[in-house]
C-alpha cells in the first residue's frame, strides 16, 4: 500500500468507500482496490487538475462546505484515515 492511506476516504467529507459489484468478477476487482492507496502529492496533482469546489450539479449555490473554504481541512491525517490503520 502506498503512504497516504486512502483516496476517497482522505476526504473529510466521505465517511464510507461504497462499491457497488453486479458480480463475483466485479467484486474481486473492487476489493483489488482497497489495496490502492494515493499520496498526498498525487492527491494534490488531482486537485490542480480539478480544483476542489469544481461541481457541475451543485444543489445548493449558496452553501460552501468548511473543506472548500480551508483547504487544510480537505483530508484527514494519515493517522486517522481507516486504510491506514
Amino acid at each position: 500500500m502506498l503512504e497516504g492511506g486512502g483516496s476517497a476516504i482522505a476526504h473529510p467529507g466521505v465517511t464510507s468507500a461504497i462499491i457497488g459489484p453486479r458480480t463475483m468478477e466485479h467484486l474481486d476487482s473492487a476489493l483489488a482496490g482497497t489495496e490502492v492507496s494515493l499520496t498526498d502529492e498525487i492527491l494534490d496533482r488531482i486537485d490542480a487538475i480539478v480544483p476542489p469546489d469544481t461541481d457541475v450539479g451543485r444543489l445548493d449555490a449558496a452553501y460552501d462546505p468548511p473543506a472548500i473554504q480551508r483547504p487544510t481541512l480537505r483530508r484527514r491525517p494519515t493517522e486517522q484515515r481507516a486504510a491506514a490503520a
